[in-house]
């Protein structure tokens, strides 16, 4: 059974308003998108039990808190089997710099979202993470300029 199958008009607009501001209160909720508070809290359980919410969670200003650059680092591995694939997994998984890792077809294995404080922790983060990590054989970095869109919202 598809899961849109579960969504209807009222879920939708439930999860876009938790979405922009997961602070609202129930009631508050209810108010937008015109239910009962009841009913409203009754079908925010359910999206939530039912994997519809992945979590809840702060949006911390990068630049207020020193992580001035954004990078994306292109990485090719030296080897293309699963278990040179799992410890590059591993290896990303243990930093905390990196915001975003995706695996990629055609030239390119992965692609990383990295934040770094400057270049110097860059060129560290790459000079002696990355490139000594016996699963990788290239990687290639750019640093972003200007972040024209940055949302983690879905279109409901």
């Amino acid at each position: 059974m598809n899961e849109n199958e579960h969504v209807d008009e009222f879920d939708r607009k439930i999860l876009a308003a938790l979405q922009a501001d997961s602070r609202l209160t129930n009631n508050d909720l209810a108010e937008r998108v015109n239910l009962s508070a009841s009913q409203c809290s009754r079908r925010r359980q359910r999206l939530d039990e039912d994997g519809f919410i992945d979590g809840y969670r702060a949006v911390l200003n990068r630049d207020r808190l020193g992580f001035g650059l954004v990078n994306m680092i292109t990485v090719t591995l030296a080897t293309h089997n699963r278990d040179n694939a799992r410890r590059f997994a591993e290896l990303v998984s243990r930093l905390p710099e990196v915001q975003e890792a995706h695996a990629l077809t055609g030239e390119m294995d992965y692609i990383l979202k990295v934040v770094t404080r400057d270049l110097k922790a860059l060129s560290q983060f790459v000079n002696d993470v990355l490139l000594p990590h016996d699963s990788v054989q290239h990687v290639k970095t750019a640093i972003v300029l200007a972040t024209l869109k940055e949302t983690n919202a879905l279109p409901l």
